[in-house]
């Protein structure tokens, strides 16, 4: 391991033995004059940490840890370099970041003509010949409604025999031609599915945007006739992009948010884990389909529930939808919006899942062991999520299951002491610019008053509840270190140093059942932490907006080295 500390801001130093070195002695690594930030219940700050394979043995002073070299000893001069534990980031869709598939287009969300797609669209046709399935990313459907043409005239135009999907930037919504509304069987005579809706002109003709899970149903099929060769194309770009991004970022446990079984997701992570090849810990959210036979679905993912202690990887989730989002006026809403994108909406937005159908779920599913991570965004969709997590413990009984609601823009406050209550996790994202204080503003035109208290943080913090903070990766950035700035900056919804660390640390690790191995240094954890280029938690009280620009100079995952890679 000294080899691995050859660099800019460490030192590896030889010293005598204090105490007797026999060969049976373990080898360890000693690491001291630091600033670790353990993490633990009392937030303590300690000097040195001593590591013995993939284990901490010690945290404390550096007299103390020194007591601990032996002739196999390494020591790391920290130079003062701040320590603190791998970031937990529980909400992220790293799989669909990596997957080659979803960039045959890629489209820029700040553009505000629709025409001015065309050029980009005309060299995606050019670059990816042939009569299959193009994906696309990235744009915004404010952009889309904007233009003087209907949406699907303009794909028409350039692909009016191929199927073509492409995903909004907030992946609530996707722009089709017409070729891929014939090969998915929609007219304009189609039923809107449940939790979803397919967009129409004046003219009652399908204008090619595809709201919410009528977008999703239409992904699976052209994903689905792509998967010949996409797994092992997904397993390279995990292995090659994504998973080496989350370690240079110091992240070291992650949760997948949305895992299409259907599709195969889950095959992708366990050959990964099989090929020994995760540089992090991964626990997997199944998705839940909304219009699939509920008692069969049920069945189905009680078949795939895994948690293996000695893995890193889990099938241990849950992802479901209570409801949609406000971008798009389709977050579960108790009052209506002031405004709909659409008329043909209801004023209320719309439900993936009813309340009902979630009591359903949960009962049956957290029995097993599962615990639920729950996208709820508007009052009634957190409402009736809570609910419903109520309904279950009211049948099963405490199991021990550590369910979350994850977005939570819009809250009554007479839900915000329920998280305590219930032992519900509230699980945040700030990192993305619109969740910002300044860009408040921009969502009264559909919700009114109700934008003035976007991702109530402070409030939920003050209400006890068990709190953790996510990217959502790559809705917003998967660098923590702007997370971390906006949380502490975002006022007067902003939190203090120690709670928001703790919130992408231990709290996160506790939402993933592994608090018990991570999300802390401390004596018998593994050694799951990062060494940054500064001081993180001294620079919160004084210039919290430098934190942003924090870089990770090494990541370590159960005691080995895996930022940078050797």
């Amino acid at each position: 391991m000294i080899l691995l500390f050859l660099a800019l801001f460490f030192s590896c130093e030889s010293h005598p033995s204090e105490k007797s070195s026999e060969q049976h002695e373990k080898p360890n690594t000693i690491y001291y004059n630091g600033y670790i930030y353990t993490s633990d219940q009392s937030t303590s700050i300690q000097e040195a940490m001593v590591i013995e394979e993939n284990t901490i043995i010690f945290v404390g002073t550096t007299q103390e840890a020194l007591k601990y070299q032996t002739k196999r000893s390494s020591l790391i001069d920290l130079k003062q370099k701040m320590v603190m534990p791998g970031i937990h980031d529980i909400h992220m869709h790293p799989l669909e970041v990596s997957s080659p598939s979803a960039g045959d287009i890629i489209l820029s969300s700040e553009e505000t003509n629709p025409e001015n797609y065309i050029p980009e669209l005309k060299y995606a046709k050019q670059k990816h010949q042939g009569n299959n399935w193009l994906i696309g990313w990235g744009h915004s459907i404010y952009t889309l409604l904007e233009g003087t043409r209907s949406p699907i005239e303009i794909l028409d135009e350039v692909f009016p025999n191929r199927p073509v999907i492409i995903m909004e930037h907030t992946s609530h919504s996707m722009w089709v031609n017409t070729k891929a509304l014939q090969e998915a069987g929609i007219s304009k005579d189609t039923p809107n599915p449940i939790g979803g809706i397919y967009m129409k002109d004046t003219s009652g003709n399908l204008n090619g945007i595809l709201i919410d899970n009528a977008g999703n149903m239409v992904m699976d099929i052209a994903v689905k006739e792509k998967r010949t060769d996409s797994h092992q194309k997904t397993y390279l770009g995990l292995l090659n992009y994504g998973l080496p991004k989350l370690n240079q970022h110091g992240i070291t446990s992650i949760c997948d948010a949305r895992t299409y079984w259907k599709r195969g997701d889950e095959k992708i992570w366990q050959q990964l884990e099989t090929n020994k090849m995760l540089s992090v810990r991964v626990n997997l959210g199944l998705w839940v389909y909304p219009t699939e036979d509920d008692h069969e679905q049920i069945e189905t993912l009680k078949q795939m529930y895994s948690s293996d202690p000695n893995s890193f990887l889990k099938i241990n989730q849950i992802k479901l939808y209570s409801d949609g989002i406000t971008h798009n006026t389709t977050a579960a809403l108790k009052k209506p919006y002031a405004n709909l994108l659409d008329n043909s909406f209801h004023p209320k937005g719309l439900n993936y899942f009813s309340e009902q159908r979630l009591k359903t779920y949960i009962t049956e599913l957290e029995k097993v062991g599962y615990d639920f991570h729950i996208h709820a965004i508007g009052d009634r969709g957190i409402h009736e999520s809570l609910n419903a997590i109520e309904y279950a413990r009211s049948q099963n009984g405490s199991m021990g299951n550590r369910h979350r609601l994850t977005h939570l823009e819009i809250i009554d406050s007479s839900d915000l002491p329920r998280f305590n209550q219930l032992n519900v996790i509230a699980d945040c994202q700030v990192a993305g610019e619109f969740t910002q204080p300044h860009s408040w503003s921009e969502n009264t035109h559909t919700i009114g008053d109700r934008a003035n208290n976007m991702v109530p943080l402070k409030s939920l913090y003050e209400a006890n509840a068990t709190l953790t903070l996510s990217s959502d990766w790559n809705v917003s950035t998967v660098n923590p270190f702007v997370g971390i700035t906006h949380a502490l900056t975002r006022s007067p919804q902003n939190l203090p140093i120690d709670a928001v660390l703790q919130a992408y640390t231990v709290n996160a690790a506790y939402a993933m059942k592994h608090d018990d191995i991570t999300g802390s240094l401390e004596k018998g954890k593994r050694a799951d932490f990062i060494i940054l280029n500064q001081n993180i938690h001294t620079l919160a009280s004084s210039t919290p907006e430098k934190i942003k620009e924090t870089k990770v100079l090494y990541t370590f995952l159960n005691g080995k080295q895996v930022y940078p890679q050797n």
